[in-house]
């Protein structure tokens, strides 16, 4: 990852963004702490749907402390991987299902000729 597109995150950007919005920042960081807690779901599984869904919104940080994360809770490489495979099949689905829109006006204008 290029450092000119994406920089490294560092300590002093974490202080900076902390001063810039303390209330903003420790609200979000006890939202991240109730969210990723045991519940329902296992952390570990939790750690897999956030993996997939970084690959979805395509954050390279969250991809990167997510991936971290899983394998904290000790998800194998191969769990990892499939967790992205879920993640690309939903989002080319979207795309599928989306095309009933392009169908849809290409049939409206059909209609309207």
């Amino acid at each position: 990852m290029s450092d000119t597109v994406m920089p490294k995150p560092t300590r002093a950007m974490a202080e900076q963004r902390r001063n810039l919005a303390p209330e903003a920042e420790a609200a979000f960081q006890a939202f991240s702490q109730a969210v990723f807690k045991e519940g329902a779901l296992s952390r570990k599984t939790k750690q897999l749907i956030a993996v997939a869904v970084a690959h979805v919104t395509q954050c390279p940080y969250c991809i990167q402390g997510h991936v971290k994360g899983a394998t904290n809770e000790r998800a194998s490489p191969e769990e990892i991987m499939e967790a992205i495979w879920v993640a690309a099949e939903m989002r080319a689905g979207g795309a599928y299902a989306h095309s009933c829109v392009a169908l849809g006006t290409l049939n409206d204008l059909k209609a309207s000729k």
